[in-house]
């Protein structure tokens, strides 16, 4: 059984992934390049395992360590076997302070500047519009910029840099993009230092880091261009899923519209509902361990299907469904424990702010596609839609 399984559309469930999660919860597969792995599927069983020190993303012979894809970022593993956990520490302290709730509260009045603005000129172009090029795309990509200090003008260039980095099916172009971002963190990290560091409240995040004491410049490049691909990416790839599963379920798109009170809610059943991406988070065995009475070997690939985890009929009634009226259960989207996503927080927020923006000023909101012609980006990680037409 190979990954990734054939889905009968990109709102509807692989048929063999829930026949396994009817099975039990933890299967041997073959990732898409023909590894051997583990996946699992069972909401409690990935919950624990996310926060089970027992698994990395390092491998002791990572030259021979079954791999998920052709990424050079995400396809294989990452780091020092024997100083990874340290590391994560020491990693985790100097970003935590970006994503604080004082700093994201601070940030509030900006993302909704920014989406304001982006809804005027949608306002004033008028319908028909593709709601990925007007707003998915272009409001994740400023609050990260002005986040991180990166220049917006540079959008196009790094915006394909961190495409090409994520490709799944191309290892020669994503070690090229990961190549080319890391440069350009290197540039970038230089010129604010001949420019002068400053590490205080109103810094930018790469000034901040590279101004931190043990931090060197490749590092302060490097982690800066982590938090561009992901600070950006996943939440293009949630607002557009978000717009297409609201749309799609007009009832529910209406009781938003009628209720704003509705928002926080309606943003977990956005991050809970996606099905589109493959065979969930990569983590590596570091010692044998017991899973669900099944023996995984030290140095096996372990695939952490969140995705299939938020759709566990045994903790989600009617999984399938998108409600957002759903009572609240703990998805693990941001992950769990001490790998939970550090921008989580940023995350939830530009979400909150587009979906109150869009419900209030656009009401009539419709699909100007039908859901089946719709296209999406099979050669990224992240998946996504590559056009999201709508009218009102």
């Amino acid at each position: 059984m190979q990954l990734p399984f054939d889905q009968p559309g990109p709102m509807r469930p692989a048929p063999t992934l829930r026949a396994l999660q009817r099975q039990g919860p933890i299967h041997a597969i073959r990732t898409a390049v023909g590894d051997p792995a583990w996946l699992v599927t069972g909401y409690r069983e990935v919950r624990r395992l996310l926060d089970d020190d027992r698994l990395g993303r390092a491998h002791p012979a990572p030259e021979t360590a079954s791999r998920t894809g052709e990424s050079a970022m995400f396809g294989g593993p990452l780091g020092n076997f024997d100083t990874e956990q340290g590391d994560h520490a020491r990693m985790r302290s100097l970003l935590q302070p970006h994503f604080s709730p004082r700093r994201m509260r601070a940030l509030r009045a900006r993302i909704e500047a920014l989406a304001t603005d982006l809804l005027d000129d949608l306002a004033e172009q008028g319908p028909p519009a593709d709601l990925h090029a007007a707003l998915a795309l272009p409001l994740p990509i400023a609050v990260i910029c002005e986040l991180l200090g990166v220049p917006y003008a540079d959008r196009a260039q790094f915006r394909a840099w961190t495409q090409a980095a994520g490709d799944i099916t191309d290892r020669a172009r994503s070690e090229r993009g990961l190549a080319e971002l890391f440069g350009y963190g290197q540039r970038l990290v230089a010129r604010k230092r001949a420019e002068g560091l400053a590490d205080d409240d109103g810094a930018d995040v790469i000034s901040r880091l590279a101004a931190a004491d043990g931090v060197s410049d490749d590092e302060a490049a490097a982690m800066g261009m982590f938090l561009l691909f992901a600070g950006h990416e996943t939440t293009v790839v949630a607002i557009g899923l978000g717009v297409l599963w609201l749309l799609a379920n007009s009832a529910q798109w209406q009781a938003l519209v009628a209720d704003p009170a509705r928002i926080d809610a309606a943003v977990e059943e956005i991050l809970r509902a996606p099905r589109l991406g493959g065979g969930g988070i990569p983590r590596y065995a570091r010692t044998d361990l017991e899973v669900a009475g099944v023996h995984v070997r030290a140095g096996d690939l372990v695939l952490l299907d969140t995705g299939a985890a938020n759709h566990d009929a045994g903790v989600f009634g009617d999984p399938d469904r998108f409600d957002i009226t759903r009572q609240a259960v703990p998805h693990l989207t941001f992950g769990h424990g001490a790998r939970f996503c550090i921008g989580a927080p940023l995350a939830r927020l530009e979400l909150q702010v587009v979906f109150s923006q869009l419900a209030a000023r656009f009401p009539t909101l419709r699909l100007d596609m039908a859901v089946e012609e719709l296209r999406f980006n099979p050669h990224v990680l992240t998946g996504g839609l590559t056009a999201l037409p709508v009218a009102w």
